[in-house]
Formats: C-alpha cells, structure tokens, sequence
C-alpha cells in the first residue's frame, strides 16, 4: 500500500460532516484500481476515492482556499450521444466558497487519448453545457505537478484533524502577523500554546508558502493578502 494512504480510522473528536451516498457503487473491484477512504477535514467523514489519481486530487481539494467541500460521486445524469441515451456519473462535485459548484471527471491523460473516451466526454461536456452546469476535465499532468503535490501532502499531514473556527484562527493569527514572514518551524513554536498550527491555517487560506520548492520545516511561512488569497490553481477556467 503506497505510503500515503491513509491506514487509520475516523475515531475521537470530528468535525460535524454530513452524511453522503454515491450515485454509483461497485460492486465487483476489478482491474486492480488502488480504492481507499481519506479522513476529509473539509467534509467531516471519510471521503470514499477510486485509485490513486482521485486520492491526488483530494489533497488539491482539501488544501484549496476556494474549495469548501466537495463530493465523490455526486449524481448521475443521463446524456445524448447521437440517437442513445447514455449514463454518466462524475468523480467529484467540488462547492467553492462563493456557492457555485463544479462537476470533476478525473482521468489519466493517457485515457484522454483514446477516440471513444475523447467522444464521450465531447458528449457529456455539451450536455452539462446545455443544462447550465460548470464541467472540467482534469489529468495527471494538472493533478501531479511536482514539487506542488508533495508540498500539499506535507502540509495536510501536518494540520489537526479537526480545523479551528475561523474567528479563532483569524484572531491567532492577528497576534503573531508582526512576526512573519518567517520559518514553519518558528512559528509552530510560536503558536504551540495555542492549539492552532500553521499548517491548519494553510489550509484555510490564511497563511502559504512557495509551492515550487520542497517544503520543510525550514520553509518561509507568510501571512495571505486580498490579492493573494488563492496561493495555488486547479482550474483558471472554472474559478478555483
């Protein structure tokens, strides 16, 4: 099992998640998919996710200021495709913070290559069109750029389990703003009696780092700005 699955349980003290049933379950595993469940901070309960490409694009989910919560399996549509009427459920439906939602198919950018895959979702694209609904695709090239999914990894590995309310997160942080920039490993230190660490507040937009280099505990941590809010993207295209 590769060393970033996640091999715990959902126990203790959580966050209050709601309750959600995929529009599509399997019933017999093939192919050798690496299928697992990821302890979603954003979500509150385990977030079920099939091979490690979906597992990827969690962590970009998870650590994404714009991405409020976000749902594996959501629904499933019935689309044209010339005279047939075909089924099709997406991987993720991702809610960003201004309440616009997005549809996520993953896909390895191999599998982009094939014609029937490339018709199907041409297909399925011009349907979510017409019903007014955002749609992306996105690849192993947009979900595994290096060092940006490593360093978000890191960073999720590091934050609580259980996020702080905004209101106290915003009023630590107010406390320490004169003494940023400066290490992670400093001010872990320098908010250890506070309950809240930085890397929590990473993953709420309020503090970021250089994702282009290999994050340590080393790594210039600094506060965010209006103009800076969002410190990586996903999609330019669809808002996130």
């Amino acid at each position: 099992m590769p060393k970033h699955f996640w091999r715990g349980t959902w126990s203790g003290r959580s966050p209050s998640g709601t309750g959600h049933q995929r529009a599509r379950e399997i019933l017999r595993p093939t192919g050798g998919i690496m299928r697992g469940k990821f302890p979603s901070r954003k979500n509150g309960r385990m977030v079920q996710h099939e091979g490690l490409l979906e597992l990827d694009a969690i962590y970009l989910f998870e650590a994404h200021p714009r991405i409020a919560a976000y749902r594996e399996q959501p629904c499933t549509v019935r689309y044209p495709d010339g005279a047939r009427l075909r089924r099709y459920t997406p991987d993720f439906e991702v809610i960003l913070s201004n309440g616009e939602t997005v549809l996520i198919e993953i896909k390895p950018r191999r599998s982009l290559e094939d014609p029937e895959v490339r018709h199907k979702l041409r297909c399925v694209a011009e349907h979510f069109t017409r019903i007014n609904r955002q749609f992306v695709v996105l690849d192993c090239g947009l979900l595994r750029m290096e060092p940006r999914l490593t360093n978000l990894r890191w960073i999720c590995h590091h934050a609580a389990r259980v996020m702080p309310s905004a209101a106290f997160a915003h009023m630590t942080l107010l406390r320490y703003r004169e003494q940023l920039p400066t290490s992670f490993r400093t001010v872990s230190q320098l908010m250890a009696g506070t309950g809240i660490d930085p890397a929590s507040l990473m993953l709420m937009g309020l503090l970021r780092c250089d994702l282009d280099a290999q994050v340590t505990l080393d790594t210039l941590v600094r506060s965010t700005t209006e103009d800076d809010h969002d410190w990586f993207c996903i999609s330019q295209e669809h808002g996130f």
